[in-house]
């Protein structure tokens, strides 16, 4: 398979460290993602590393026997090691205070440090779980939830393993996942992971349950809220959703995975050593091996390699593996860094012979401005609450983030509509028929469509002569009336005659300033434009000659400047009988250049009745 084929990649940069043997043990801490390194029970160094760290940490400390489990406080302050199974060490003397205690019988336990909750295993099977919410200095004690096992006979040895339970954060709420090697069900095969929903508040609850189809030997991450389950004894890897839509059968929602099961793209390992040495050719790393240690959200650890990885998911080969573009939308806009690969999947759907039919791409439209209105009403909420002094008041009012999922009109229109009406091989119906789609979808979800996709269509519609379309649209407003989309019409008058009429039809329901539509026109260089404007509205006769010879001039079209230069002259001689300009015109400079470019004799004589 190519790199095409794999949706998920070990990180180009892990961290490495020296690896386990008889002499160092390695130990990591999930609450500050480290790894520790520890020699001859610290006696020789102890060697820190974590992956946001520049450097490492080193230091020594005696050795009083075998290290069971070594950690550092937040912000690496205070060390902590533990050798025997009732006693932890401070290598510095400080005094603990007890600020609660809580008496249980526990098996295990289990801490996720993102959410500060620890899990404590309860009762003879171990399937009651008591979970605990650490805050500024408190503990709570939350409702405690019991894990349903598989049918099984009567046991009176704990049944619910570590192994198989994890803590993460999905989409913002905190779940327990139980990896449950044989369904409930006899008539389902294979394992299911078990999702149960942990709230701040309230009673735990099973709300979803991922299908795996197998069983074996399984391990869990969660990775850009996907919960990626990986099988040992076929090497590969499967990515469930709990987002997208899946079977509820009224308590739980069934879920499969989203593609097929895929490996881990092969990763190189390079060889460490001299400069001679490391020209050698990097080792394939032994992917899935029984030396792996899975921690959550995403790392992955092989002490026997001495490597440290963070596991990412690829979007890019996702879209060749999900045909529905639909679902393929669903997912993607879910994903942290999706804008790039969600552009160009629309790009993709509308060139090519293989281009989606008009129903896909208007359910892709549909799922992209949805997206971006939730966002825009979002946006407003928050300014009228700020506006209204509610940001002082409420603390948990918070700016909304704009994530890549949102995808405004600017990104359409940049990366992808303006790029197909300059696509000569797509039919230029078809053009037209995605760019009224996606208006339609914008209005759909009433979001105010921005002028420069009405521009974009009427210059489509012109490009190829679909006059007839043209006028149907405007007339029947489905482009909406504004002064930039009137000015266009106005220039357009040389190519489609009614445009003219059109386009005073529309600035007379706009309410415009007839020297504002003008400014517009001459700013974009269409000053006949603006002089056929002025005669249409009547303000041919006291409008300012040097402002259009001006702006006539900047345009470099000498031929332009003569008819402007000639149609002064003819109001001059029709106003007041004579073509000359007075001084109070301030039109010396453009007489000059005038006779220049054409002559003394070009220059037009009094008319004499």
């Amino acid at each position: 398979m190519g790199e095409e084929d794999y949706y998920l990649e070990l990180c180009e940069r892990p961290v490495h460290f020296e690896k386990a043997n008889h002499v160092n043990c390695v130990f990591f801490d999930e609450a500050n993602k480290q790894v520790f390194a520890v020699r001859s029970g610290g006696a020789t160094g102890v060697v820190v590393k974590g992956p946001d760290d520049r450097n490492s940490i080193s230091f020594r400390m005696e050795d009083k026997g075998e290290v069971k489990c070594i950690k550092f406080s937040l912000e690496n302050k205070i060390l902590a090691v533990q050798r025997t199974s009732k006693a932890v060490v401070l290598p510095e003397k400080r005094s603990l205070k007890l600020l609660k205690s809580q008496s249980l019988n526990v098996n295990w336990y289990l801490h996720c440090p993102e959410s500060a909750v620890i899990l404590l295993s309860t009762t003879v099977l171990g399937s009651v779980l008591q979970p605990f919410h650490f805050r500024a200095g408190t503990m709570t004690k939350l409702p405690k939830f019991e894990i349903e096992l598989p049918a099984a006979p009567k046991s009176t040895k704990v049944s619910l393993s570590e192994r198989d339970i994890a803590m993460a954060t999905i989409y913002g709420q905190l779940y327990v996942l139980f990896l449950r090697h044989h369904a409930r069900a006899a008539s389902s095969a294979g394992a299911e992971v078990v999702l149960y929903h942990l709230p701040r508040e309230g009673a735990c609850k099973k709300t979803h349950i991922l299908k795996l189809g197998r069983t074996g030997k399984f391990a869990l991450n969660v990775v850009d809220n996907l919960v990626v389950v990986h099988h040992q004894d076929t090497e590969t890897s499967v990515i469930f959703d709990i987002k997208l839509r899946g079977e509820f059968d009224g308590t739980v929602t069934f879920h499969h995975p989203v593609l097929p099961a895929r490996s881990i793209q092969p990763y190189q390992i390079p060889v460490a050593g001299p400069a001679p040495v490391t020209s050698q050719s990097p080792v394939p790393c032994k992917l899935y091996s029984s030396s792996w240690i899975v921690f959550q959200p995403d790392i992955i650890i092989s002490a026997s390699q001495g490597y440290l990885w963070n596991l990412q998911v690829k979007l890019q080969p996702i879209v060749n593996l999900l045909p529905d573009k639909g679902r393929l939308m669903d997912f993607l806009l879910q994903r942290k860094e999706c804008k790039r690969v969600i552009l160009a999947v629309c790009s993709q759907m509308l060139s090519g012979p293989d281009r989606a039919a008009l129903p896909v791409v208007a359910t892709v439209f549909d799922k992209l401005n949805q997206e971006c209105k939730r966002y825009l009403d979002a946006e407003q909420s928050y300014a009228a609450a700020a506006e209204a002094g509610q940001s002082r008041c409420s603390p948990l009012l918070r700016r909304p983030m704009r994530t890549q999922a949102v995808i405004d009109q600017s990104d359409m229109y940049t990366h992808v509509l303006s790029a197909l009406t300059e696509k000569k091989e797509t039919p230029p119906k078809f053009v037209v028929a995605v760019l009224m789609e996606y208006i339609r979808s914008l209005n759909q979800f009433q979001v105010p469509v921005q002028h420069y996709l009405h521009e974009l269509v009427i210059k489509t519609l012109v490009q190829h002569n679909l006059f007839y379309t043209l006028h149907q649209l405007l007339q029947y407003h489905v482009l909406s009336d504004s002064k930039p989309l009137a000015c266009l019409l106005l220039s357009l008058e040389s190519f489609y005659p009614p445009a003219h009429q059109l386009s005073l039809d529309m600035l007379k329901r706009l309410s415009t300033a007839n020297d504002e539509i003008v400014e517009v026109l001459l700013s974009k260089h269409q000053v006949l434009a603006a002089l056929r404007f002025l005669r249409g509205v009547g303000g041919h006769d006291s409008v300012s000659a040097r402002k259009f010879l001006d702006a006539a001039k900047q345009t470099e079209d000498r031929m332009l400047f003569y008819t402007i230069f000639r149609f002064f002259e003819q109001r001059n001689q029709r106003l007041r009988g004579n073509p000359s300009f007075t001084p109070g015109e301030h039109c010396e400079e453009h007489v000059a250049f005038f006779k220049q470019v054409f002559g003394d004799q070009a220059l037009m004589r009094p008319t004499t009745f």
